[in-house]
Order: structure tokens, then C-alpha cells, then sequence
């Protein structure tokens, strides 16, 4: 079965609105002030590049505090809800992290070595070679016992390959990639600079920021945190909507355009919008004469293996599960949007018992992304029998076998809706089954993720491996949510390598991959199954309580801070401080 992306949300009907003479002029001045700082950027040393990262670094450390409170305004949070710590944590600490780590990448390259010169190479299934990216150094270690994270690289590329090609555009500093336009992403505060950076370090491409409207409040923030960029002739940041975003996609004097959005606004801009767009599209015929990247998301999977579970599992992978639903009131292009069940699990029913009273008791916060009171009418239509929760605020649809899951497994609902199916089977015939599902009838290849219990890992053994090998997803999560692997610097963040303008699906390219690995196919992280102390007594050496990124984490406000005070400027002496926080989660 191939879904086509259009399943996601209907496009625009109507072209954007006309600039005037002298808003385009304005534009225009932007775009030429870029091709000169492209152009200096080009003979800029790498070392002189590396102590300009810093210096970003320096001005979102200023911003921090601002950042997070200006995006908790922006999302209708009050500055003592739990809460504001996913704006702490997806906001300047993601940000303050990569740029680090980017520097750290270009030092390495302008003293003659391959950022993963001295780095301990691993394999996978297929031929494959993996990149250990997290922990990212000793730091993360300890920070994020029990986690871990590879990029793995397509098949056929070999260890030395990895080594000689890790550096993408610093590899070759005087070949401009000229002026990009980066739409950003109207949902995640860290998404428009991290895409920027992407742009300017891994292609050599000065940037053309336009923010989404719904961010229009943190432009302030961003022309401070990165000034430095401004400065140095790299970054221009305007606001606007569909009309300028036509206008600067087109522009002749931009060479590439990078959108994090909606397959419906991508086809817009590819294509056109209306009859227009069908033509085109049906004759191959795009409108955009240039190449375009991009991040569109998807309906993610979380697939439940079944196991033997206790109480205390139970509960606490309901809320793992509710977690990847409603983080940032389920406004993230990479949300879990249906959990996969086994039929045959014993403890199928006590789990939803325990989801329900997750969706119920994580903490209510209002409606804030524009359209998703309509978006989860449209999904209540489609299954009358779903259930409203949380007065009503948030949606479960259980879908049974006399209903069609297809409408929820081709939209991307964006919105607090959460689906279930079941798939037979126990065991790896259960896991297989629910791979081949999620592959073939799920819109996208974004990201995808697993929960299973130690022991039933271990009784799968390379099974559970060729499983993982199987997902054709972007990033997927074991044991953990991959909005983590969004968060981690050196992890390669974009669709599945294949789709293509026609049918792009979860998007084409990456962003992030602060290691400048090429060749990537996806990355995958792991998490333990049990917070400390539980994941001791199950045997797994893991000091992790619940992670502050769980939307039941009472502390998570407090810990986002101080991770993001410890990304500013790194001490052992703060990690006491982070560890109490935490583990009052």
C-alpha cells in the first residue's frame, strides 16, 4: 500500500495574496545582504566559524530565561506550571546543546581531524554502520544514564567512508551553498534556529528566516539569541505568511528552500494550490525550480511488544505512552498518534485502564495551535464510538474490528487525539506483524516507537534486532520517545531516506546531525524500560528516574532550567542540583 501525503490535510485552495512594490523591495534588500554574507562566509576560516558558534552560544545563554517565558505566553501557560518545562527543554537548551556540539565538530575539522576520528564505530543489521551519538560526551553520561543513541548510516557505506565524509559542507568552506530560505516550524521554539544552523554549517547557505505566524511574539528573542549570525551577514529573520513565504520560495535569488510544516503547505509551494497543483503534479511538472528539504511529520507509531508486566509498568508506560501524545498539548509532528496492541495480551484491557487515567490526570492546558478543535471533530466523525477525556479537552479512539482505521492511519492529526489497533500474535510474530502494518498503512516514516519489557527483548534476542532494521522510520525510540532523539545534538532528524516531491510523504533531507555525518539512514535511541530504582530490580544498570520530558513530571519546570543553566555553562558541580529536581518529578 502507498499512502499518498495528501491524506494529511487538505491544501490551500486559493494562491497566497499579493506583496506590495515595497514590501518586496524589502525582501529583495534581505536576500542581497545574504548573498554578500554567503559570499565572506566562503573565505571565512573554519576556526574563525567554530569561535562564531560560540559567540550564538553566548547570546542564547543571554536569551534563556526570555526564550522559555516568552514561548510559555505564546502556548497559554502559567509561569508555575509544570509544563513550562518542555519550553525550557525544546526551546534554548536543544539549541544551546547543538551549537556546542557544531562547534565542537568544526574545532575538530579545522585541526585536520574527522569529528568522529577517535570514535568507537558499531554495526547493525544489514552491513550497517552506526555512529554512537548519545551520550554525546561524559556530561550526558551521567545526565542521561541508561539512555543511548546511533545514528545508523545506509548500507554499503564502510567505517572509513564514515571517517572521510563526516563533515558535509566544512569539508569544502569556499564553495557557497548562496542564500536558503528556512519557513519555520510554528509549534517548537528551537526548530527555526536549529534548522538555520543546519543550513549555514552543514551547506555553506546564509539564511532567509520566516517565522510562522503563530511565533510571531518570539521574533525578539530570536534576533537576540542569534545576533551574532545577523551580524555576520548570515541570518535575516521576517515575519509574514503565505504570501511572503510565495514570494521568497520563488525569488530568484534564493537556491534552496527547507520547510518544517504540513505536506499541504509544501505542495503549495511545489506545486501550486488547486487545479493547478493536480495538474502539475500529475505531469511531474513543479513549480519550484529549485531544491526544497523539508520535515512534514506523519502518524508515528508506538507499538506495545507484549510481556509480562507489573502494576507499576502499567502505569507508568500509560503515561510514557500519554506523554508522546500530549507533549506540548499534541502539537509535535513527531507525536505518537496510535498505539499498536497485541489482540492476544493478556493485560491488553488493564492497560488501557491505566492509558485512560493517564489522558485524565496529566495536567489540562488549553488549545493553543490554531484548527485543532476542528481536527479533532474530524476525527470523532469518522469514529463516533471514541472517547472524549479530560472534560473532554482529549480524544481516544480504541478502534475495533468492525471499524476502518485508515482515516486515522493516513492523518496526521496534530491535535490531542490518541488511536489504538490490534494486530495478532505474541512474541516476534506479533512484532513483525505490527512492522509490516505500521510500514505499509502509516502515513510517513518520521518516527516510529517500541516498548518492550528486558525480558521479552532478551527472549527475542536478533529478532528484536531485524525488527528495528525493518521500520523504514527516521528515528525510532526503544524504551524511549523520539522527540528525545530530537533533542540529542549529534542524531540525524528527518523522514526516512526515499520519498520524493510527488509523494514526499514525512519530507526529504535532515537537520540537526551536529556530527555533519553524511549518508545517514536513521537514527535509534534507547531508553531503560523502568525509572530508578525499578530499572535495577528488573536488571537494567540505569539511574534514570522518570524522564522531565513525561507530561506527569511535577518537577519538570525546575529541571528544564537547570539542565538548560547546565548547557550554558557545563560544571559538575550543577549536577547535584539536576538530580534532586529530577528525581521529584
Amino acid at each position: 500500500m502507498t499512502i499518498s501525503d495528501q491524506a494529511a490535510q487538505p491544501a490551500p485552495a486559493a494562491p497566497a495574496a499579493e506583496l506590495s512594490a515595497a514590501q518586496k523591495a524589502e525582501l529583495d534588500a534581505d536576500i542581497e545582504a545574504l548573498s554578500v554574507g554567503a559570499a565572506a562566509w566562503a573565505e571565512l576560516p573554519l576556526d574563525k566559524r567554530a569561535a562564531l558558534l560560540r559567540e550564538v552560544h553566548a547570546a542564547v545563554s543571554s536569551q534563556a530565561e526570555q526564550w522559555a517565558r516568552t514561548a510559555a505566553r505564546i502556548k497559554g501557560l502559567e509561569l508555575d506550571s509544570p509544563l513550562v518545562g518542555e519550553e525550557w527543554m525544546s526551546g534554548p537548551y536543544a539549541v544551546l546543546t547543538a551549537v556546542a556540539a557544531l562547534a565542537k565538530t568544526v574545532d575538530a575539522l579545522a585541526s585536520g581531524h574527522s569529528p568522529i576520528e577517535n570514535v568507537t564505530l558499531g554495526t547493525a543489521p544489514g552491513g550497517r554502520v552506526t555512529v554512537p551519538v548519545m551520550p554525546f560526551n561524559s556530561y550526558e553520561g551521567l545526565l542521561l544514564h541508561g539512555f543511548h543513541g546511533e545514528v545508523w548510516l545506509k548500507p554499503g557505506v564502510s567505517a572509513t567512508q564514515a571517517r572521510g565524509e563526516a563533515g558535509l559542507g566544512e569539508l569544502t568552506p569556499t564553495l557557497s551553498g548562496g542564500v536558503g530560505l528556512v519557513l519555520g516550524a510554528g509549534n517548537i521554539t528551537s526548530i527555526p534556529p536549529l534548522d538555520v544552523l543546519y543550513e549555514i554549517v552543514a551547506h555553506n547557505r546564509s539564511s532567509l528566516l520566516k517565522i510562522n505566524p503563530v511565533m510571531h511574539d518570539i521574533m525578539d528573542v530570536y534576533q537576540a539569541a542569534l545576533a551574532p549570525l545577523v551580524n555576520a551577514g548570515m541570518l535575516r529573520i521576517v515575519q509574514g505568511g503565505a504570501a511572503e513565504g510565495t514570494y521568497l520560495a520563488h525569488h530568484d535569488g534564493i537556491a534552496h528552500v527547507h520547510i518544517t510544516g504540513s505536506a499541504a503547505t509544501h505542495d503549495a509551494i511545489v506545486w501550486g494550490v488547486g487545479a493547478e497543483r493536480s495538474a502539475n503534479k500529475k505531469a511531474l511538472t513543479p513549480l519550484l525550480k529549485k531544491p526544497i528539504t523539508s520535515e512534514l511529520g506523519g502518524v508515528s507509531p508506538i507499538i506495545l511488544v507484549p510481556g509480562k508486566w507489573t502494576t507499576s509498568d502499567l502505569r507508568y508506560q500509560a503515561e510514557h505512552v500519554a506523554t508522546q501524545r500530549l507533549h506540548n498539548g499534541g502539537y509535535n509532528c513527531i507525536a505518537g498518534q496510535i498505539v499498536v496492541l497485541s489482540s492476544d495480551w493478556p493485560q491488553k484491557a488493564a492497560f488501557l485502564d491505566q492509558l485512560r487515567a493517564a489522558l485524565e490526570r496529566t495536567p489540562g492546558r488549553r488549545a493553543w495551535y490554531p484548527g485543532s478543535d476542528d481536527r479533532v471533530a474530524d476525527v470523532e466523525a469518522h469514529y463516533p464510538r471514541a472517547q472524549r477525556l479530560a472534560d473532554g479537552a482529549r480524544l481516544l479512539v480504541d478502534i475495533q474490528a468492525d471499524e476502518d482505521a485508515s482515516h486515522l492511519q493516513t492523518t496526521e492529526s496534530f491535535s490531542p487525539v490518541l488511536g489504538v489497533v490490534e494486530v495478532a500474535g505474541t512474541g516476534q510474530a506479533f512484532l513483525d506483524a505490527a512492522v509490516a502494518t505500521v510500514n505499509a498503512d502509516f502515513l510517513g516514516t518520521l518516527g516510529a516507537n517500541v516498548l518492550i519489557a528486558p525480558a521479552e527483548r532478551r527472549k527475542l534476542g536478533d529478532g528484536f534486532e531485524k525488527a528495528i532494521a525493518e521500520l523504514r522510520y527516521g528515528s525510532i525510540a526503544i524504551n524511549s520517545w523520539t522527540g528525545f532523539a530530537f533533542l540529542a545534538a549529534g542524531a540525524s532528524w528527518g523522514a526516512f531516506p526515499g520519498h520524493s516531491l510527488d509523494n514526499v510523504q514525512s519530507g526529504i533531507g535532515i537537520v540537526h546531525n551536529a556530527l555533519l555525518l553524511d549518508h545517514t539512514e536513521r537514527t535509534v535511541v534507547t531508553g531503560p524500560f523502568r525509572p530508578f530504582p525499578r530499572s535495577i530490580a528488573g536488571g537494567e544498570f540505569a539511574l534514570f528516574p522518570k524522564p522531565p520530558w513525561f507530561v506527569t513530571a511535577r518537577s519538570a519546570t525546575r529541571t528544564g532550567e537547570l539542565l538548560t543553566r547546565f548547557a550554558q555553562k557545563p560544571s559538575w558541580l550543577k549536577m547535584p542540583g539536576i538530580f534532586a529536581s529530577a528525581f521529584r518529578a
